[in-house]
């Protein structure tokens, strides 16, 4: 009898937890999944390069400085400062679950993360080398010549195999198990009342339209201003997507919402200081929208519940310079 009550039971909980278990599936937000390296040589390897300033002209400027994996995978600047303290164009979006996106950079100029990381390193506003430069300077640290030769097999290095060991550590940083993926795969207590009611605004009102998937975001390109124009005070923002052509201003790579308390300010521009502006803003523009501040209120709340598990690991340490290597001059012109 006793045995029969206990499978009863077991049979119970299994039914009444089998709506909650396909909850994600029917929901336009999907959970992310812990990820497990190919190539944990590469991987390696790309972290050194990540966290390396000697791969920019001056010696200061590393992936990491723009894209700090302790601060989301941003820097919380309006928009990133470069070589010679550059102020940069536009602002520098998460490197965090930057995978799942369709493309890379706001204009989705790049097709994928190992063409994305060979930019900055030639470009004159951010880390000022060349390909040729940067390549010839870790062909003069025995470390690094060693490591490629373990796991490219071969003892001429070149930008394809950098830019590869980069993206290689890039796909690694993802962000699972936030709060909401716990609710989305059945942890009914995961989430507050307020939260829940945050998230069923903005369903109703339209933001997963754009912003939905894995990365809540990513997976297309929106004009920004699609029922009010985005009022800017800078008319060199906003500029053109790949086409180049005019009509095209605007129109950027929807930004992930995974970790978004963690990566202000927002927009291209860094425009909103605050999740409670850039919603404001976000439903005016976007959805003709006025939402009242304790919609406002809920729809941050349950924003806040997107930020997941963090990178972590231990910092590397990176193979020092030899007498034969050309160490860059910071700050130079």
């Amino acid at each position: 009898m006793k045995k029969h009550v206990l499978l009863a039971a077991s049979a119970a909980a299994v039914l009444a937890a089998l709506p909650q278990l396909s909850l994600a599936g029917n929901e336009p937000i999907q959970p992310i999944q812990a990820i497990r390296a190919q190539n944990p040589g590469a991987v390696e390897l790309g972290k050194k390069l990540f966290f390396d300033p000697r791969l920019s002209k001056s010696g200061f400027i590393s992936c990491n400085s723009c894209h700090n994996l302790s601060m989301g995978g941003s820097d919380n600047l309006k928009t990133s400062i470069g070589h010679n303290w550059q102020q940069g164009p536009i602002n520098s979006p998460t490197v965090l679950n930057s995978s799942m996106n369709l493309a890379q950079f706001w204009d989705g100029r790049a097709k994928d993360l190992q063409e994305q990381a060979g930019g900055p390193i030639a470009n004159p506003g951010e880390m000022a080398f060349t390909h040729e430069l940067a390549v010839d300077l870790l062909q003069s640290i025995p470390g690094y010549v060693a490591e490629f030769r373990k796991v490219f097999k071969t003892d001429k290095i070149s930008i394809n195999e950098v830019t590869s060991a980069i993206a290689a550590f890039e796909e690694t940083l993802v962000t699972p198990n936030s709060r909401f993926d716990k609710w989305l795969k059945g942890d009914k207590k995961a989430l507050n009342a307020n939260e829940v009611a945050g998230y069923q605004l903005f369903k109703d009102s339209g933001c997963v339209a754009c912003h939905n998937g894995k990365a809540v975001g990513g997976s297309s390109f929106q004009k920004m201003g699609l029922v009010e124009p985005y009022k800017t005070d800078n008319p060199a923002e906003g500029r053109a997507a790949v086409t180049g052509k005019d009509a095209d201003r605007f129109n950027f790579k929807v930004p992930t919402l995974r970790n978004v308390e963690m990566t202000y300010p927002y927009f291209h521009d860094g425009a909103a200081d605050t999740l409670a502006q850039a919603v404001d803003t976000m439903g005016r523009i976007q959805l003709g929208k006025k939402f009242a501040p304790d919609e406002n209120a809920k729809v941050v709340a349950f924003l806040k519940t997107l930020t997941g598990d963090q990178p972590s690991f231990k910092l590397p340490l990176l193979p020092p310079s030899s007498d034969s290597t050309k160490r860059p001059t910071p700050f130079a012109k």
